[in-house]
């Protein structure tokens, strides 16, 4: 017993200080917002577009880039090896979450989404936000990376933000995968068992727009075809420091 607490003592204090401080190193491998520089891109070209495996990429009737929906895009870089001109760059930007679907289509700037929920919904859940999570026909990435933020390095209780067992003593849901068809009505009956004012956080391209299921005829594309959904967090999965940052944006903690 000795011994253990000999070697938590030596390790200190291990949590991350963000957001008082500076956000955890990303992994080299990180890709974040992307951004175009459309000086570069060759008319005719579309190869970006055809590239993406889910249509994020939309080319203009001259064949250049148009914009990137965010929603759909699974960070894989196809669209940046595809492109001869090396017009398309993956940057180091976590800050993905939006509060509207639109906002999530960019054309080609890096500039952050913002998270805005209801002034009355903020005054409610501003002081702390427990959410039931519910994996809609997730692949379990979404889900881990989300799990992760309740270990020691990130602490997510210390904000007043906790995942609880009964959707009853939830304040929304945070909801991840495509939503198959078998997992439609046990969606909306948890969404109805939240009382009232509650929230619904999509995580990942799956919740939001289907992901690489998008179309298929046994899911439906997203949890927004099934529940209202307030805030959307892109990625596949999102890195957890993007989906912190989207749940202190929505309690106020940051802008």
């Amino acid at each position: 017993m000795l011994n253990i607490i000999g070697a938590r003592w030596q390790q200190g204090y291990r949590t991350m200080r963000y957001p008082d401080g500076p956000p955890p190193e990303l992994p080299v491998r990180f890709a974040g917002r992307p951004t175009v520089e459309l000086g570069k891109c060759r008319s005719d070209c579309r190869r970006c577009a055809d590239s993406c495996p889910t249509d994020a990429v939309e080319t203009g009737s001259d064949g250049r880039f148009a914009s990137l929906d965010l929603g759909k895009c699974l960070f894989c870089r196809d669209c940046q090896r595809a492109c001869p001109e090396s017009a398309i760059d993956f940057t180091r930007e976590y800050r993905l979450a939006a509060s509207q679907r639109e906002a999530l289509k960019m054309t080609s700037g890096s500039e952050p989404s913002a998270v805005k929920i209801a002034d009355e919904l903020h005054r409610i859940l501003g002081r702390a936000l427990r959410l039931r999570q519910v994996s809609a026909g997730g692949c379990n990435a979404c889900e881990a990376d989300a799990n992760v933020l309740n270990t020691v390095g990130w602490d997510l209780s210390r904000f007043g933000i906790q995942f609880v067992a009964s959707p009853r003593h939830a304040d929304g849901l945070l909801v991840t995968g495509p939503v198959p068809g078998n997992m439609k009505l046990a969606l909306e009956k948890t969404y109805h068992a939240v009382p009232s004012p509650k929230i619904v956080i999509a995580v990942g391209a799956c919740a939001i727009s289907g992901g690489p299921y998008a179309g298929h005829e046994e899911v439906c594309n997203g949890a927004g075809s099934v529940v209202p959904v307030d805030v959307m967090v892109p990625g596949c999965p999102p890195h957890p420091l993007t989906l912190l940052h989207a749940l202190l944006s929505v309690i106020g903690r940051i802008a």
